[in-house]
């Protein structure tokens, strides 16, 4: 988090999760952008955000993996997941912001997010230089990153999914309904290590 604003959450105690994001999900908008506001406000967490890509998820076992291929041919969201790794592990102050903005290209402007310019774009309004990151993508540190992120919260958590939340060995697959809602996460964390309740899902939402 930049700066060092005022905790507008008292009674927190420091938390460390991971969260999972694709963005081609908007449950993962809904869940990492909450989180993003609630650091930008100074919540006391310590977040970890852990690329997942869907588009891999769904590989058939002849496929390549995503990471394996050129980012001119990898598929539907990879490329926006490579930036945003180089950015998280390269530029990270300027992670948040891009990573907030990279949602709202996909969901707000229905942009196509494997589009370099789209990503040069996203990446030149929060103010990194485009070229820096498409750069470090084009050294394939970022698709290597991409392999061990998604193999790691699959094979050691069981994440098959996003967003889901990561703390210590409990993995939780989540769907929230609404943006902007730091009481859901909250209420999320506090429910973590309630062991006792594996699944809960309505079988159908009135909206």
């Amino acid at each position: 988090v930049i700066g060092d604003p005022p905790c507008v959450y008292p009674d927190a105690m420091l938390r460390s999760f991971s969260i999972t994001y694709d963005y081609l999900c908007p449950f993962a908008r809904n869940a990492n952008e909450t989180v993003v506001e609630m650091l930008n406000e100074g919540v006391a967490y310590d977040v970890a955000f852990v690329p997942f890509s869907l588009t891999e998820n769904h590989r058939q076992d002849r496929d390549v993996h995503q990471w394996d291929l050129p980012v001119e041919r990898v598929g539907s969201g990879v490329l926006a997941l490579l930036w945003s790794i180089a950015v998280r592990d390269g530029f990270n102050d300027f992670f948040l912001a891009f990573h907030v903005a990279l949602f709202s290209a996909r969901h707000d402007n229905a942009e196509d997010i494997n589009d370099q310019a789209v990503l040069e774009a996203a990446a030149g309004a929060v103010g990194l230089d485009p070229g820096a990151v498409r750069s470090l993508v084009l050294t394939g540190v970022p698709a290597k990153t991409l392999a061990a992120d998604h193999t790691g919260a699959s094979e050691e958590h069981g994440v098959f999914g996003v967003p889901t939340f990561i703390h210590g060995d409990e993995a939780v697959f989540v769907r929230f309904m609404d943006r902007h809602q730091s009481a859901d996460v909250e209420r999320l964390l506090d429910m973590l290590s309630w062991t006792n309740l594996n699944e809960f899902k309505r079988t159908s939402i009135e909206r």
